[in-house]
């Protein structure tokens, strides 16, 4: 049974705490699994949350802060170890990153001796725009205000063709009609052809963004835009907007703007710093602006919002 849903296995921003991981988010979206952002101990959050590291079909990297990739090489190490064992050869694994962090990435993939069997595919990301396609998905990434270079990521699912059965009903079509319908886009009985168009409903696609470190900028307001879901960070309390702007961050009141301007229909709050034990405070000061705030937890499951 296909899912569509964030698994987040860590929520912390600079430093864990007894509560929380580093940063780290996974998206199981059909056949899909996406993980964004693998912060430290992303491998022991994965096995407590049933995530499965070998089938995931991505990995996105938003920037080089420590926070946000020093679980890397226990995610590859991982993957490289099942498909040793299994003895299987699975598609390469793209990893998405900004380019001028190369050097990096090759740090961390390269750290310590293992055989690596992971099949990872690095992938610079310079500039904003398309990207690639992940299964149907099409990737695009927009770069943020921080300080160094960052890029959040946006996945749009195709708009789709949904048969309308009382349409199908009203022309006497059927059966394996219905599957030479599918197979053409039109079918022919009794001398009259039916497209699929006249018996169909286009089914808008869902689609989800991922907004890390930044400012407020045009970057993050291009990927939120009509997002089902927006997964966001809220490092500062509305308090604490003289911080968020010395270090170039979002306080909860900024995510729930950015939600609010762009009709993202479900805001997720994470990337929390460790000065706040209980963050209900930070999802109150989103809620002012946006109605459906979810204030992430370690190990949460958040389904998509039902289409519209």
């Amino acid at each position: 049974m296909s899912s569509r849903e964030l698994v987040i296995l860590g929520t912390g921003s600079q430093a864990p705490t007894r509560t929380r991981a580093h940063v780290s988010t996974v998206l199981r979206f059909d056949s899909q699994t996406i993980l964004f952002d693998p912060g430290e101990n992303t491998q022991r959050q994965a096995i407590l949350a049933g995530v499965n590291l070998n089938r995931l079909t991505a990995i996105c990297i938003s920037h080089f802060h420590g926070d946000h990739c020093l679980g890397l090489p226990g995610v590859i190490q991982r993957r490289s170890l099942d498909n040793t064992h299994n003895n299987i050869t699975p598609p390469g694994l793209p990893i998405f990153f900004p380019i001028d962090g190369a050097k990096f990435l090759d740090r961390l993939l390269t750290c310590s001796s293992f055989y690596d069997q992971s099949y990872s595919k690095p992938t610079p990301v310079n500039g904003n725009g398309p990207v690639d396609k992940i299964g149907d998905l099409q990737l695009s990434t927009a770069e943020l205000k921080h300080r160094i270079t960052t890029f959040g990521y946006r996945l749009d699912e195709p708009d789709r063709q949904k048969l309308n059965k009382q349409a199908l009903s009203d022309r006497g079509l059927s059966g394996p009609i219905v599957g030479e319908l599918l197979a053409n886009g039109f079918v022919t009985v009794d001398g009259q052809t039916t497209t699929i168009e006249q018996v169909s409903i286009t089914q808008a696609g869902q689609s989800m963004a991922f907004v890390m470190d930044t400012e407020l900028c045009d970057g993050a307001a291009e990927l939120a835009d009509g997002v089902d879901l927006l997964v966001c960070e809220s490092t500062f309390a509305n308090e604490q907007a003289d911080l968020a702007s010395k270090y170039q961050h979002l306080t909860a009141g900024q995510a729930g703007q950015l939600a609010q301007e762009t009709n993202a229909r479900r805001l997720v709050l994470t990337h929390f710093s460790a000065r706040y034990p209980d963050t209900s405070l930070l999802g109150d000061q989103a809620r002012v602006h946006h109605q459906d705030v979810v204030v992430a937890e370690d190990l949460m499951t958040i389904p998509f919002p039902h289409r519209q």
